[in-house]
């Protein structure tokens, strides 16, 4: 009888440990939906207001209600964050990101890549060549990898990024717009860019996808300790109408409240059009959200 090789017991190695993420994921969906019921008998029993009937004539509940007073009350929003995808990573560890392109790029798309590169601290560079996705993602996931941005091009200009995190998921996709490199930046600053761990600026993001939005992109840059040097670099995420600005700086201070900024570049705008569960290769995971634009109201209501 022949042994299994290396990549069959990791790859049902991985299947087994996403399965395990599924079945906890759907537990902590329905100890949020629970915990959800529960705070509404809460209010209506101190208010008096008349109940949902689903919740009204949910027995099981009531009949658990008493017992359940040393639960912390919780919305299903916090209930969902206690064992989210990027819980053991948060503060703990320093994330792992390759950085890659679609296949035969061109140099504008790599240097586009290396500027990523730089500006995500642990970052590393892959060369695609002729690498199938599934055998790269697999790769990536056996070396211990948390996250992946493969960056798309149309004619030499590059025109969508996807972030996908190891390794359950999420995939978010984004669109490109207004690409400028550093080179073609107006005045901006030349040299060896530092690789010090940046201050990130979140603003304008005030919804629910808004927050899943950013938690997807701080996660792609390591915590800074309060005890750590100050650092010299400011990277800045604006959320404009769902457009995101992203802006690259280095400041310098000159004197005890006043600080000189000069862009380092790259400068860009994304718009998200996806979020799906899953890797990058899984093309059949479940879609959290994505863009419509043929609804009657898409272009007039802000999403983040």
């Amino acid at each position: 009888m022949t042994s299994p090789s290396p990549t069959n017991i990791l790859q049902r190695r991985q299947a087994r440990e996403r399965r395990d993420y599924l079945y906890r994921r759907a537990l902590t969906l329905r100890d949020a939906e629970i915990a959800e019921k529960r705070a509404k008998l809460k209010s209506s029993l101190a208010s008096g207001k008349p109940l949902d009937p689903s919740i009204a004539n949910d027995k099981s509940l009531r009949a658990d209600y008493r017992y359940d007073e040393s639960r912390p009350d919780r919305t299903t929003q916090e209930e969902l964050e206690l064992d989210d995808e990027y819980s053991h990573l948060s503060g703990v560890v320093d994330p792992r990101i390759l950085v890659t392109t679609s296949r035969d790029p061109s140099s504008r798309l790599g240097t586009f890549a290396k500027e990523i590169r730089l500006l995500l601290p642990t970052a590393v560079r892959l060369n695609r060549g002729n690498l199938i996705l599934n055998n790269l993602v697999g790769s990536a996931k056996g070396s211990g990898l948390t996250d992946m941005i493969l960056v798309h091009e149309h004619r030499g200009t590059p025109t969508a990024m996807t972030i996908s995190h190891f390794p359950h998921g999420p995939t978010a996709s984004f669109s490109l717009h207004n690409v400028v490199l550093r080179a073609d930046i107006p005045n901006a600053e030349r040299g060896t860019v530092s690789e010090s761990y940046p201050h990130l600026i979140f603003e304008g993001f005030t919804t629910v996808l808004g927050c899943r939005i950013v938690k997807i992109l701080q996660h792609l840059f390591p915590p800074r300790e309060p005890s750590a040097k100050l650092g010299s670099r400011v990277v800045t995420f604006k959320n404009i109408d769902d457009s995101i600005e992203v802006r690259h700086h280095v400041f310098v201070k000159t004197g005890y409240q006043s600080v000189e900024l000069a862009e380092v570049g790259p400068r860009m705008t994304m718009r998200l059009f996806e979020i799906r569960a899953g890797t990058l290769e899984n093309k059949d995971g479940d879609v959290e959200w994505h863009m419509n634009q043929y609804t009657r109201t898409a272009r007039k209501k802000d999403y983040l």
